[in-house]
């Protein structure tokens, strides 16, 4: 087994501001409206400690925050700030040609996603991603080698709100993934809704993103060269609905569109769990059947994504806010489950596939919760 991990570089993971600050088991018990408020404010039931950031942080942490902080504020911001600064430079300023120009150019790159998208290795590169990565700490467990003489389909488990884990072992190289996969090209696959917001598109495939469309994957399984990798997180929208902190629900039992495309290009499945994944966010209790439960299946059915209410913490103190909590996260990279190439598959090659995909990705877990997860004693459950 490979283990690859430089959080010690930067100082430690996930010391310092840890979940004993970050955020007390007592308030965990309140409601989530009552408990972000006591944390907002500090008010800890009982505890001493402050949950405002002392000064003296050293500044390695301090670039880790900014990190995490500049990641989910791309996400969030990013599209929507660039399309009204846009649509502001075409109404009311002189330089309305810029916005003319970009949709203009636009119109013809829009398709881009579906072609392989357009990488750049200096953007995977950042040192900004070096801190990203230290700051949560994010480890990539290497368990089986992979041949570069083969193509693969990553299925990635679980979703996690934002997939941390996945963006910064397949869309960077913070954990060093060329070196540790030599020979090995990965993309990230995605909602092509996430492609159609201004210059967040562009920032995005600079990672190495693609669509997670049957086009994005046909032209890429397509290519001569071997090696290509694509990363899928095979539950999706629906299953980020159900990440929260000590829970491993996954999306997978109908969800075989991957097993039908590794069997047309002979492509070899890798399960990955990424432990962790689902403790660096708080999100609202949105049990099933519940009215809020009902609001984010509906707008999921029509938009694509879920519109997901969560918390981490914030800047300047440790109880509320859009950055992530300072928890670990292990992505286990599992041994390939070879298939064979079938040009036209049925559906019993599928179902075939699928239960040994299921059976390999249960043992991954069985065998490495003990290790990584934070909740051992948790079962994992396929729906």
């Amino acid at each position: 087994m490979f283990h690859w991990s430089q959080s010690k570089e930067a100082g430690g993971g996930g010391g310092g501001d840890s979940s004993s600050v970050e955020m007390s088991l007592d308030l965990r018990r309140l409601p989530w409206y009552l408990g972000a408020l006591g944390r907002s404010l500090t008010v800890n039931l009982g505890e001493s400690k402050s949950l405002f950031a002392p000064i003296n942080i050293p500044l390695d942490r301090r670039l880790q925050t900014f990190a995490a902080l500049f990641w989910m504020s791309t996400f969030l911001f990013m599209g929507l700030g660039a399309a009204i600064l846009l649509l502001y430079l075409f109404l009311y300023t002189q330089f309305w040609w810029f916005p003319v120009c970009y949709f203009t150019w636009y119109l013809g790159d829009r398709t881009i996603c579906d072609r392989g998208g357009r990488r750049f290795y200096w953007f995977r590169h950042w040192v900004l991603w070096k801190h990203f990565r230290n700051y949560f700490p994010i480890h990539m467990i290497k368990t089986a080698e992979l041949d570069p003489a083969k193509n693969y389909i990553v299925g990635y488990h679980p979703h996690g709100i934002l997939c941390a884990g996945a963006f910064c072992s397949f869309g960077t190289e913070a954990t060093n993934f060329s070196k540790v996969y030599p020979g090995l090209t990965p993309y990230l696959m995605t909602l092509e809704v996430q492609f159609r917001q201004p210059f967040y598109r562009e920032f995005l495939m600079s990672s190495g993103a693609v669509s997670c469309s049957r086009q994005s994957i046909d032209y890429i399984m397509k290519k001569e060269e071997t090696g290509q990798t694509l990363c899928i997180v095979i539950g999706g929208a629906k299953e980020s609905l159900d990440c929260h902190p000590g829970r491993a629900d996954l999306y997978l039992k109908n969800r075989k569109g991957f097993c039908k495309m590794a069997l047309r290009y002979g492509a070899s499945l890798v399960p990955t769990f990424a432990f962790g994944e689902n403790d660096i966010y708080d999100q609202v209790p949105n049990h099933k059947g519940t009215l809020i439960r009902r609001l984010q299946t509906a707008f999921q059915s029509v938009v694509g994504f879920a519109p997901l209410i969560f918390f981490g913490r914030g800047v300047f103190q440790y109880g509320f806010g859009i950055i992530p909590f300072r928890k670990p996260i292990y992505v286990v990279v599992g041994a390939p489950v070879d298939v064979p190439l079938v040009k036209d598959p049925t559906q019993e090659d599928i179902d075939r596939v699928h239960e040994s995909y299921v059976k390999a990705l249960t043992e991954l877990y069985n065998k490495y919760k003990g290790m990584y997860s934070a909740y051992p004693d948790v079962e994992l459950k396929i729906q």
